[in-house]
């Protein structure tokens, strides 16, 4: 069976479905959209400087931190796929405006109980984990967004990978100056009113119609849920391409990614101190900015490959840290693994989000998220007992090689590494003209 589906993913991803949208990718509704999913981004990176900050000044220790931010995050990842069903069967546009003013209201509690100073964990762990059950219900929405606003669905990846970037570079500091000037309650604030900004976005948004014949499952009870919930999981297995993917970035998270991101940090703030981790920090968050740019330009024929191509380029960050090497190289491996990160998610998203049917993206992007997150945690909890039994420096060459490993494991199946990108023969239409004009497809280079 998967065989099949990933034959007819091939050679026929194309006539999968057209995206409503008329233009390739700037309009009014993409822009609120890319409005909204920037101001939520820079509200989310800083969040965690305002737990921290918050907490810690109220008597707590780092691991209330790391419990209270547990919360959201064992929240979303344990009811994503729930979502995925939910926005396959009902209004995305409605669900996701509903999760931000839930999101809205929480934050607002929060803000009011920092700058109160009765700040109780249990408290804000409760509302981290609506927060998270609210994230669940918002996520799987996005991808089957993207392709209704706009053709060019890749350059619309882009366009909001960059803004992503940027706010995830913004947000940190950002965050530390309201502290400063202000308090953690005012960040939880600030955080607060991106979702407000987020929310009219998208009650601004005019989304066009599905497709005919990709309408949303029919309405039912539990038995009716819990068929569109195994009719997702069908559909995610029927393709080798998609769980291939996920498989091998189960591994990747457990061996590289979650490893990777605690042992720098305190490998960089031990031996160079906290400004040389925040260049660190700097460059890969610079990187992922130029990755986004990148997938905005280049168009490979075989999307996954090319980005399977560019993962490549992570293992100069674990490696220019555990090899000891200085801060120079340090960033400079960071800004490679940023940009190769970034244009991997591009190429993945858009490979998604128009190889899938409508009527299931949801339920497969949730299924994505859901497989992508559930080994990074397993990976961070590994990565202390791996750094106390063999050092930090060589768990992060380790980690350096294993990010070698992982792109060849990707090229070596055929059905990732074959892929051919949906649009490859369909023309995309230039706005207001009722000609068309062929898609640029250079190589990835």
């Amino acid at each position: 069976m998967s065989a099949g589906q990933d034959g007819r993913d091939i050679a026929a991803g194309a006539t999968a479905w057209r995206p409503a949208g008329r233009y390739p990718v700037w309009s009014r509704d993409f822009g609120l959209f890319f409005v909204a999913r920037a101001v939520a981004r820079l509200g989310d990176t800083m969040l965690p400087v305002a737990l921290a900050a918050g907490l810690l000044q109220h008597g707590y220790g780092a691991g209330a931190v790391g419990l209270a931010m547990a919360a959201t995050a064992a929240a979303f990842a344990g009811l994503v796929v729930f979502g995925g069903v939910i926005a396959d069967r009902f209004s995305t546009r409605k669900l996701m405006i509903g999760a931000d003013l839930v999101r809205l209201g929480t934050q607002s509690v929060a803000a009011a109980l920092f700058s109160s100073g009765h700040v109780v964990l249990w408290q804000i762990c409760a509302i981290g984990f609506a927060n998270g059950v609210a994230g669940a219900v918002f996520q799987p929405g996005v991808a089957s967004t993207v392709p209704r606003l706009a053709s060019d669905v890749q350059g619309a990846n882009g366009a909001i990978r960059i803004a992503e970037s940027a706010a995830q570079l913004a947000g940190p500091a950002a965050a530390g100056l309201l502290v400063g000037f202000a308090s953690p309650g005012g960040v939880f604030a600030a955080h607060a009113a991106t979702y407000a900004i987020s929310a009219l976005c998208l009650l601004s948004l005019r989304l066009p119609p599905l497709a005919p014949g990709t309408g949303a499952p029919g309405h039912g009870g539990s038995g009716a849920f819990r068929a569109d919930l195994i009719e997702g999981w069908h559909a995610f297995r029927s393709r080798t391409w998609l769980w291939g993917v996920i498989a091998v970035w189960c591994v990747y998270m457990i061996a590289v990614w979650g490893p990777t991101v605690p042992l720098v940090a305190t490998e960089v703030v031990q031996q160079h101190g906290p400004r040389a981790y925040g260049l660190v920090n700097s460059a890969l968050g610079g990187g992922t900015v130029v990755g986004g740019l990148l997938a905005l330009r280049l168009r490979p024929r075989r999307m996954l490959r090319a980005g399977a191509i560019s993962l490549f380029a992570f293992a100069g960050f674990p490696a220019t840290v555990g090899a000891g090497l200085g801060v120079p190289l340090m960033a400079a491996g960071a800004a490679a693994a940023g940009a190769g990160m970034s244009f991997w998610g591009v190429m993945w998203a858009t490979s998604v989000q128009t190889q899938v049917q409508p009527d299931v993206l949801n339920r497969i992007h949730a299924y994505d998220v859901a497989g992508s997150l559930a080994m990074m945690p397993v990976g961070q909890a590994l990565a202390g007992p791996a750094a106390t039994a063999l050092g930090a420096g060589h768990v992060l060459l380790v980690s350096a090689a294993m990010s070698l490993a992982v792109p060849v494991a990707l090229l070596a199946v055929p059905a990732i590494r074959d892929l051919i990108r949906a649009d490859a023969a369909r023309p995309i239409s230039a706005p207001g003209s009722p000609r068309e004009r062929p898609c640029a497809e250079p190589t990835a280079g």
